[in-house]
C-alpha cells in the first residue's frame, strides 16, 4: 500500500474508529437495557447471557478467519462487507419477537462484527509504520472504548426508559452508514503480499471450542449432566487444535506466536482484562436496576465514573506505551483492576455510595490503560505481511474474555441466587463472581510483570527472525485503486 499523507492517514483512523464505535456501543447499550429486556422477553439469568454471548462467542470464533480472509482478498472489501452484514444485523435485532429470535440476530450481527475490529486494526497497522506513531494511533483506538462505555450506558438509558429497548439498535444505523461510504471513498485497498490459505478443519475445531465450553459454562447451574459432554467436546477441541494446526503449513491459528512471551502475554492479559470488563458490567447493571431499582438512565449516569477515567486514560496509555514500552500501563492497569474487584468482595463496595463510586473509578482506570499495551504488544515483532493474523489473535482473546467473563460471573451469580429474588439475594450471591474478577486482575498485573521484562523481549526477537526465515518467498504484492 503506497505512504498515505499525515492528514489521509488521520482520516483512515477515524473511519476505522467509528467501526470500533458501533461494535463497542452495541455491548455497552446493551447491558443497560439487560433489565428491561428480561422483563419484556421473560428472560432468565442464563437468557440475558446467551444475548451477550451469543454476539461475543461469534465474533471470538470468526475474528480469525475474517483477519486472514482480509489478508487474502483485501482489507477494504471485507471492512465494507462487515459494515453491510452489521448494519442489516441491528436493524434484525430491533424487530425480534423473541429472546431466542434476538439471540440468533445477534449472531448475525457478530458476523458483520468479526470483518470489522481485526480488519480496521490491519489497516492501522499498515497505515501507521512508524513505531510511535503507531503506538498513538492504537492509543486513539483504545480512546474509543472508553468513548463507547462513556456513551453507551447515557445513550442506552435515555433510549430505553424513553422508547424501548429495541429503539438502542437503531444507534449503529447512522454510523454503520456514514462509515461505509467514508470508507468506499477514502480508505485504500491493501492486501498481504503472502495470505494464508483457508483452514476449514481449524475454523470448525475454534467454533467447537469456543461455543461448547461458553454453553458448559452458562448452563452448569441448571444440569451438570447435561453440561458434561460439551465440557468434553470442548476439552477434545481444544486437543485437535494443539495437535493438527502445527502439521499445517499455514495454519489459522500459528502457534509459532505463541513462542513470544509479549505475544503470549498479551493474549493471556487480553483475555484477563475483558472477562473482568464483562463480568463487572453484567453485575453493575443487574445490581444498579434490579436491586437498588434505578431507571436505565440513572444506571447510565452511575457507569460514569467508571467510563470517563477509561475516556481519558486510553490515550495515555497509548503515549506511555509508544515512549516507555507496555511494562508500566500493564501495572497500573492490573493495581487499578485488582483493587476496584477487591473493594466489591472484600467490603461489599455496591452497599455505599462512596465505595461504589471509588470501585467504578478504579476499574475505569485499570480498564482505560490496559488495552494500548495488549494491541501494539499482539502486533509488535510479527511481519506486517501477516498483520491481520496477529490483530485477529488479539482481538479474538478479547471477545473470547467478555464471553468467558459474562458465563462464568452469570453462572456464579445464577447458583447463588437460586429461587430468591434478585433484591434478597444479589449482593451475598455476587460475591463470588467479584473473587473471580479480582482474580482477573490480578492476572494482568502478574502478567504484565513477566511478559514485558528484557527476557520476555528476547523471546519476541527471536520469535519474529524465526517467522521470517521459515516464511515462504512472498509474490507480488497485489493493489488495488483507491
Amino acid at each position: 500500500m503506497p505512504e498515505l499523507s499525515r492528514r489521509r492517514r488521520m482520516l483512515v483512523l477515524a473511519i476505522c474508529c467509528m467501526s470500533l464505535l458501533i461494535v463497542s456501543l452495541d455491548n455497552t447499550v446493551l447491558n443497560v437495557a439487560l433489565p428491561a429486556m428480561q422483563q419484556d422477553l421473560h428472560a432468565s439469568t442464563a437468557g440475558l447471557q446467551w444475548t451477550i454471548d451469543s454476539y461475543t462467542l461469534v465474533l471470538a470464533s470468526l475474528l480469525m478467519l475474517a483477519g486472514s480472509t482480509a489478508d487474502r482478498i483485501g482489507r477494504k472489501r471485507v471492512f465494507m462487507a462487515g459494515l453491510v452484514v452489521f448494519t442489516i444485523g441491528s436493524v434484525l435485532c430491533s424487530v425480534a419477537p423473541n429472546l431466542e429470535a434476538l439471540v440468533v440476530f445477534r449472531m448475525v450481527q457478530a458476523v458483520g462484527g468479526s470483518m470489522l475490529n481485526p480488519v480496521a486494526m490491519s489497516i492501522i497497522t499498515n497505515t501507521f509504520t512508524d513505531p510511535r506513531e503507531r503506538a498513538r494511533a492504537i492509543g486513539v483506538w483504545g480512546a474509543v472504548v472508553g468513548l463507547s462505555m462513556a456513551a453507551g450506558p447515557l445513550v442506552g438509558g435515555v433510549l430505553v426508559d424513553s422508547v424501548g429497548w429495541r429503539s438502542i439498535f437503531w444507534v449503529n444505523l447512522p454510523v454503520g452508514l456514514a462509515a461505509l461510504l467514508l470508507t468506499l471513498r477514502y480508505v485504500p485497498e491493501s492486501r498481504a503480499p503472502k495470505a494464508r490459505r483457508p483452514d476449514p478443519v481449524g475454523q470448525v475445531l475454534v467454533i467447537a471450542l469456543f461455543g461448547s465450553l461458553t454453553y458448559a459454562i452458562i448452563e452448569a447451574p441448571n444440569s451438570l449432566a447435561v453440561t458434561a459432554p460439551f465440557a468434553v467436546l470442548a476439552l477434545a477441541a481444544l486437543t485437535g487444535l494443539l495437535l493438527y494446526e502445527p502439521r499445517r503449513r499455514e495454519p489459522l491459528i500459528d502457534l509459532r506466536f505463541f513462542r513470544s512471551a509479549p505475544f503470549s502475554g498479551a493474549t493471556l492479559i487480553a483475555i484477563s482484562a475483558f472477562a473482568a470488563l464483562g463480568g463487572f458490567l453484567f453485575l453493575s447493571t443487574l445490581y444498579l436496576q434490579n436491586v437498588r431499582g434505578l431507571s436505565a438512565l440513572h444506571a447510565g449516569l452511575w457507569m460514569l465514573p467508571m467510563a470517563v477515567p477509561t475516556f481519558l486514560c486510553a490515550p495515555l496509555s497509548g503515549r506511555l506505551v509508544g515512549t516507555r514500552g507496555p511494562r508500566l500501563p500493564l501495572l497500573i492497569a492490573g493495581v487499578a483492576m485488582t483493587a476496584s474487584a477487591a473493594l466489591f468482595a472484600l467490603f461489599d463496595a455496591e452497599t455505599s455510595d462512596v465505595t461504589l463510586f471509588l470501585g467504578y473509578v478504579l476499574f475505569g482506570i485499570g480498564f482505560g490503560f490496559v488495552n494500548a499495551p495488549i494491541t501494539n504488544t499482539a502486533v509488535s515483532g510479527m511481519p506486517r505481511s501477516q498483520a491481520g493474523v496477529a490483530a485477529a489473535v488479539a482481538s479474538t482473546s478479547r471477545q473470547l474474555g467478555q464471553t468467558l467473563g459474562v458465563a462464568v460471573v452469570g453462572a456464579a451469580l445464577a447458583a447463588g441466587i437460586g429461587a430468591s429474588s434478585y433484591r434478597d439475594a444479589f449482593v451475598g450471591a455476587a460475591g463470588p463472581g467479584w473473587w473471580i474478577l479480582t482474580g482477573c486482575g490480578l492476572a494482568v498485573l502478574v502478567l504484565g510483570l513477566l511478559t514485558s521484562g528484557r527476557w520476555a523481549r528476547a523471546t519476541a526477537e527471536r520469535t519474529a527472525r524465526r517467522l521470517e526465515s521459515e516464511a515462504p518467498a512472498p509474490r507480488e504484492p497485489q493493489r488495488v485503486p483507491a
